[in-house]
């Protein structure tokens, strides 16, 4: 079993890295201890946004709701033949991620098969089980357990993950309405959306970041700066963002150069 689960979590690191680039130069910065249980955590994620955003079939609603299924039962049992799965499941057990975190996340995962506006209190209900609840199970990691620091950090976890989601939409806007037909962004309509309405996602934005920033040196060191270069990063994104026209972000998606991520990254380290 010892030579499965160390399987499972390099195929759940392998996975990681082929899909995010930028993940892949900040989570060189977590501890060694603590690296693979985040492998863990978003090989889950990615496995379930496959579902969602890439495949096509009919059975799309079935075929995710056999995922949680499995994953629950992965959790319970602590085994899982899906190897993924197998690594989560290792490190929900030994981190206390349960069905309170879980199943949000699944819930929001299914209302992309078939919402495409939203209303504020779907948005933020979405954003909660999309991007907040990742944001915590990585949050029972990092604390290695602890309680007290664990609730002690929930709600700056909360927004730097919901900052993280909107940043995204953001910058994925064009896309998401042309290949998905989705707007996620609630009261907004695509053809409508200007330099008012941007900059207003914008300073909602910002508050978020500002939550989440004085929170972050106070995380234990194994996963500090980590998490500081993620922040630098979609706060760098966010930057090009407000100052690319509206009317470009309906038809580009902004990047952040690969220069640029690797001086973040530098940054993030000597600051640690």
């Amino acid at each position: 079993m010892e030579l499965y689960a160390r399987t499972s979590y390099e195929l759940a690191e392998r996975l990681t890295k082929r899909y995010s680039t930028s993940f892949s130069l900040s989570s060189g910065l977590f501890d060694r201890a603590i690296r693979h249980h985040i492998y863990a955590v978003y090989g889950m994620v990615r496995i379930a946004d496959e579902v969602v955003d890439t495949y096509r079939g009919n059975d799309a609603a079935e075929q995710l709701a056999a995922l949680e299924r499995d994953v629950m039962a992965a959790v319970a049992n602590g085994y899982s033949t899906n190897p993924i799965l197998h690594a989560f499941a290792l490190t929900a057990r030994q981190y206390g991620i349960n069905e309170s975190l879980i199943h949000p996340f699944f819930e929001s995962m299914a209302t992309d098969l078939t919402a495409t506006t939203f209303t504020q209190q779907e948005y933020a209900r979405y954003i909660y089980g999309s991007a907040e609840v990742v944001g915590l199970m990585c949050l029972r990691v990092f604390v290695l357990g602890d309680e007290a620091k664990y609730q002690a950090a929930i709600n700056s976890a909360q927004k730097l993950g919901a900052a993280y989601q909107k940043v995204n939409f953001l910058r994925d806007m064009q896309a998401d309405y042309n290949e998905l037909g989705r707007v996620y962004f609630p009261s907004v309509q695509f053809e409508g959306f200007d330099e008012t309405t941007k900059q207003s996602i914008v300073a909602d934005i910002k508050q978020d970041f500002a939550v989440a920033d004085r929170a972050i040196n106070d995380l234990p060191a194994n996963s500090r700066a980590a998490v500081r270069a993620s922040y630098y990063y979609y706060y760098e994104l966010l930057k090009r963002l407000k100052t690319t026209p509206a009317s470009t972000l309906k038809t580009q998606r902004i990047r952040v150069p690969n220069w640029r991520k690797l001086a973040l990254l530098a940054k993030a380290k000597l600051g640690a």
